[in-house]
Parts: C-alpha cells; sequence; structure tokens
C-alpha cells in the first residue's frame, strides 16, 4: 500500500495559512491528502484595535491560537502544530534550535511536498524571511542520516519545495484595491514584492472553495481590522486573490523543466 500523500505548511504567524494557502490547503484537505500546519508563534504582537484594549501578549496569543484552530476546522486540516517562538522575534531565534523543532516535525510527519514563504518573505516581513530559511536548513537537516533530532528520529527525504509566490498582475490588483501591502524595518520600507508570470513554477486552481476559505479568513476575528479595504471587496474582487494559489519550486526530486505544474504532487502519484 502506498504511503499517504502529506503536505506540510510553515508559517509564522496565526492567519498566513488563511490569507496565503487557505485554498491550497481546503483542495488538497478535500483530496485526501493529509495537511499539516507548522505554526512558529502565535501572533503575539498582533493587535489591530484601540491600544487601550489590547489584552497584552500572553492573552491575544490565546486568542489567535483559538482563531488558528478554527481556520483549521475550516480548511480540513490534519494537524496544526506550535513551536513556541514570539511574533516579531522569530528572525532572533537560535538556529541550531529553531531548526532542530522543524526537523523534529518533518521526520515526525514524513511530508512529501512542503510549502512556506519565498525567502523575500512576501513583502519583506522578517519573520517570513527568517522562517523560509530555517524551514529549507530544517529540509537539508530531516534528510541527513547524521543528524540527530531530539527525539532521534530516522532520516526523512522531503521530494519537493515550493516558495509562496504572489504574481505582479496580484500585486497590482492588490495594490488598486486596498492600497497594497508595505513595513518598514531598520529605516526602510519594504513592500509586497510580485513575480513575473514565467517565474511561476505552479498555478493551483482553488475557485470552488472560496467559501471555505472565506470562512477560515473570518475565523481570525482579532485580525479583520488589520486587514483594511479586503474584507470588504465584492467577491469578484477577493476571487482574483484567493481563487489560485501561485508557487516558486525551491526543487524537485521527481519533476523539473518550463511547464507549468497544476499539482504540487505531480510526480508523486
Amino acid at each position: 500500500m502506498a504511503d499517504p500523500l502529506k503536505l506540510l505548511a510553515v508559517f509564522p504567524h496565526p492567519d498566513d495559512e488563511s490569507l496565503g494557502l487557505g485554498g491550497t490547503l481546503a483542495k488538497y484537505s478535500a483530496d485526501g491528502v493529509e495537511t499539516y500546519l507548522v505554526c512558529a508563534t502565535r501572533g503575539e504582537r498582533g493587535w489591530n484595535g484601540p491600544e487601550d484594549q489590547n489584552p497584552g501578549m500572553a492573552a491575544l496569543g490565546k486568542i489567535r491560537e483559538g482563531e488558528l484552530k478554527c481556520a483549521a476546522d475550516q480548511l480540513g486540516l490534519k494537524e496544526i502544530t506550535f513551536l513556541g517562538y514570539i511574533d516579531g522575534d522569530v528572525d532572533q531565534a537560535i538556529p541550531s534550535q529553531i531548526i532542530a523543532d522543524i526537523t523534529e516535525h518533518i521526520r515526525r510527519i514524513q511530508p512529501q511536498v512542503i510549502v512556506t514563504f519565498s525567502l523575500d518573505g512576501s513583502y519583506g516581513h522578517p519573520d517570513h524571511i527568517a522562517l523560509a530559511q530555517f524551514t529549507s536548513a530544517a529540509i537539508v537537516c530531516a534528510a541527513s542520516s547524521s543528524y540527530q533530532d531530539p527525539q532521534n528520529q530516522s532520516a526523512h527525504q522531503v521530494s519537493k519545495h515550493y516558495y509562496m509566490a504572489d504574481t505582479k498582475g496580484m500585486v497590482e490588483e492588490m495594490m488598486q484595491g486596498m492600497g497594497g501591502i508595505s513595513m518598514e524595518i531598520d529605516g526602510v520600507v519594504r513592500s509586497h514584492v510580485g513575480w513575473d508570470d514565467w517565474a511561476i513554477s505552479a498555478r493551483i486552481d482553488v475557485r470552488e472553495y472560496f467559501d471555505t476559505v472565506w470562512k477560515a479568513i473570518l475565523c481570525h476575528q482579532s485580525q479583520l481590522a488589520g486587514y483594511g479595504p479586503f474584507v470588504d471587496l465584492p467577491r469578484e474582487a477577493l476571487d482574483k486573490f484567493l481563487g489560485e494559489g501561485t508557487f516558486l519550486r525551491a526543487f524537485s526530486l521527481v519533476s523539473g523543466g518550463r511547464a507549468v505544474e497544476r499539482d504540487l504532487f505531480e510526480g508523486l502519484r
């Protein structure tokens, strides 16, 4: 009997899974693929309401943990795991420790496919960038028989690794529809990065899962104020953002070439 297909998403914050990968996770969950999420933090610093109503980091972390569990139920995830790092501090984690943490879950879950943020962090978010780098390192460690994780598990080789990657067209649509995404880091404004269509390795049509994804997004009630005009856009506009998953293939042991993949498990089925 063939091993079950498994997809592991590795993200830093609650809501990354719904806004970025929701349709893809819903699609594969519905198709019988086991979908897993490792979330580095509980989003403790992600307060978007009036400052005098901020519940504090510990309480907000508990709120956002519950919101993520709600979203995971909507998307059909088999499991979510929190690593316990602090929102905004992922780039300051001890590399050997966080890499060991991720490696341990890769070996335990044994996914064929892993998805995380691209190395530019989509819009330069330090947590996104750091976790993308740590995940890449963990994939290497997980495959090495000489690397010993805390649970002393056997090595596991991931077959395919993808980065979420928004197209330039989507970034332009987002700029027109809601003003775009940017943040200031170290005195420099970092803006949403879009990729040329030729650079996209995989396109996954997930339009039929729109309602599921929207329910998952609405689970993140504490974050809705921070999404700005996004939540008030008409469905036809939202479909441009949520109707297709676009990815860069970081590596694959089972597929290659210039043809755009329509299935992240291409070469594995």
